[in-house]
């Protein structure tokens, strides 16, 4: 028998993962320091706010990022750094956060995070790409399904350690603040949706995650016949990190026409 608590158990597994966010934090802040616009709204809810961190001269684009924390934790002001890696290389980008469990549902998320999207795409012309990690992985992957709402412009959507058949987390502890029911999770999965048409996908992970998540990508991969990556060297959390990084393969991959 599976235990999906611990299939779904990143943190325990990564050494010093408990003293990242705080790391995150003072980075994403000194990055604030310097540059962006802080608390752009995209709609009425508290959360429903985006930053946005454009280049110098015109930007080529805009990146959107979603995070993730398992659609229970964290926000918008851990990853500002993050901004360095696609400013160097003439993009903006915009990171949003949305209501979090248990204030919300997932579907209520998934209509934020759309929401954001579109809102944000107003702010900055050219090209629009998606890139999300972890929960945030699952919900761009959701944005990239037949059926979003997200707008037009969007051209390309990279998920990153993303969770693509939500059903195996009705049985995790994680479920008494997702309350994920059988009809959500099967409605909001996109391993069982198809893709929007003319979309570039690409799924990304870290080479040496949890077996869950490596199997998570390789089934979206196969289900929706595109490429993936297994990032050598990366756990559940350097390989996000390396969106920062201006020459960072994820980042190439992610600007690349």
């Amino acid at each position: 028998m599976i235990d999906w608590n611990d299939a779904f158990d990143n943190s325990s597994y990564v050494p010093g993962a408990d003293a990242l966010p705080e790391l995150w934090a003072g980075r994403a802040a000194a990055h604030r320091a310097e540059t962006g616009e802080i608390d752009l709204a995209y709609g009425d809810a508290p959360r429903n706010r985006f930053d946005l961190f454009r280049p110098e001269g015109a930007a080529r684009g805009l990146v959107v990022f979603v995070h993730g924390g398992y659609w229970h934790r964290l926000d918008k002001s851990f990853w500002s750094h993050f901004a360095a890696g696609p400013m160097a290389r003439g993009w903006a980008l915009a990171i949003p956060s949305y209501t979090l469990a248990p204030d919300a549902r997932l579907t209520q998320m998934v209509g934020e995070v759309a929401a954001a999207v579109n809102a944000a795409s107003e702010q900055v012309g050219g090209p629009l790409r998606l890139v999300g990690h972890s929960a945030g992985g699952h919900l761009v992957s959701r944005l990239a399904c037949a059926d979003s709402s997200v707008t037009d412009r969007v051209e390309k959507v990279v998920s990153v350690s993303g969770i693509h058949d939500l059903r195996p987390l009705i049985g995790t502890r994680m479920n008494e603040t997702l309350k994920l029911d059988v009809t959500e999770a099967e409605a909001q999965s996109p391993a069982l949706h198809k893709p929007r048409d003319g979309l570039a996908l690409h799924f990304w992970c870290g080479a040496v995650e949890r077996p869950e998540l490596v199997r998570q990508t390789r089934l979206i991969s196969e289900a929706w016949n595109a490429p993936n990556t297994f990032d050598p060297g990366h756990d559940h959390f350097s390989v996000i990190e390396e969106l920062g990084r201006p020459g960072s393969p994820l980042l190439d991959e992610l600007l690349k026409d």
